[in-house]
């Protein structure tokens, strides 16, 4: 009976082992300092044909094209003429919120996540106003117009109730028609919008995940203690969304129609080396591109030095996964 019984054990517990099986590292090929952002703070990245872009989220009025001759890499300023931003919902209190904060940190519109469609167009969240800034190749900035659904359903799903929590990243589709959000955490979430004739709505229902509580960070972090899960950007490559989970240090891919994890990958090895550590007890990458040799990751250190001196921003050139990142696990 007690054989019986340990092997009945063995097979109830198989499956819950398999789940903690630690993610297959990524492998760090290139770092490059950035210099010449005003604001620093890098917080998205996005690869527009041949040129990749970034924004800070403490610069309001311009955006930047990274220059990628060298080992350090040279931000080069583009400057954006900024409408006046649309009511897309969400409560005056996180909004006056963030008003109020751009006084001592400057960033109204708190920029976090830039993405490009396959005609060059940039889209730009603005995570203080939960709404979409369109910079085309030529012409005037607009904002999107996008139902206040969008809002409506991520709060009822406890997303976007917290101040500087809302939206943290996105992606678009090369098409230019379908945009995914990351909402950032307590809870974390993933959205969708699609255009519409006149309007980015929902179809069919915004809310792909809404998920809460916390997790451990990885073995490598000093001091690891569990913190909240979180998204801090996305990527959409080969028809997949990958996930910035920075907290946990990683990358997963998922399904961009039911947000199911698919698979992860682990970058803590590389990037929680002593010499790259910072002070802070979180993680701070934000800026995520996924292609087919491998990922750029970049970090808003807010200024803050890492234990090697150095406080520029900083974006880290990973290799592919062996077998792609279509691999199955």
């Amino acid at each position: 009976m007690r054989l019986g019984f340990a092997l009945a054990c063995a097979l109830l517990l198989t499956p819950v082992l398999a789940l903690a099986e630690p993610a297959p590292e990524l492998r760090v090929i290139s770092e490059h300092p950035v210099d010449g952002m005003r604001g620093g703070n890098l917080s998205g990245l996005a690869q527009c044909g041949k040129d990749l872009w970034t924004v800070s989220d403490r610069d309001d009025d311009q955006i930047y094209r990274l220059d990628t001759s060298n080992p350090t890499w040279q931000a080069e300023t583009v400057g954006i003429g900024v409408p006046p931003v649309p009511d897309t919902g969400l409560p005056w209190g996180l909004r006056s919120r963030t008003w109020v904060a751009s006084f001592v940190r400057g960033g109204d519109l708190d920029f976090e996540g830039i993405t490009c469609d396959s005609a060059g167009n940039r889209y730009i969240v603005s995570e203080g106003h939960a709404a979409v800034l369109l910079v085309p190749p030529t012409g005037p900035a607009s904002w999107l117009k996008i139902s206040p659904m969008l809002v409506r359903e991520a709060r009822a799903s406890g997303m976007l109730l917290q101040f500087n929590a809302l939206f943290e990243g996105l992606a678009i589709n090369p098409a230019g028609d379908q945009i995914w959000f990351a909402a950032e955490r307590q809870s974390r979430g993933l959205l969708t919008i699609k255009r519409k004739q006149t309007v980015w709505d929902c179809d069919g229902g915004c809310v792909l995940l809404s998920e809460a509580g916390m997790e451990m960070q990885p073995p490598q972090f000093p001091h690891a203690r569990p913190v909240n899960r979180d998204f801090s950007d996305l990527s959409l490559f080969n028809g997949k969304l990958f996930t910035l989970e920075r907290n946990a240090y990683q990358i997963c891919r998922r399904d961009p129609l039911t947000a199911k994890v698919e698979r992860c990958w682990s970058y803590a090895a590389e990037l929680l080396q002593e010499n790259r550590r910072y002070t802070q007890n979180y993680g701070l990458e934000e800026a995520l591109i996924i292609d087919a040799d491998g990922a750029w990751i970049g970090v808003d250190n807010n200024f803050g030095p890492r234990a090697d001196g150095e406080v520029r921003p900083v974006v880290w050139r990973f290799a592919a996964p062996e077998g792609g990142w279509s691999a199955k696990p």
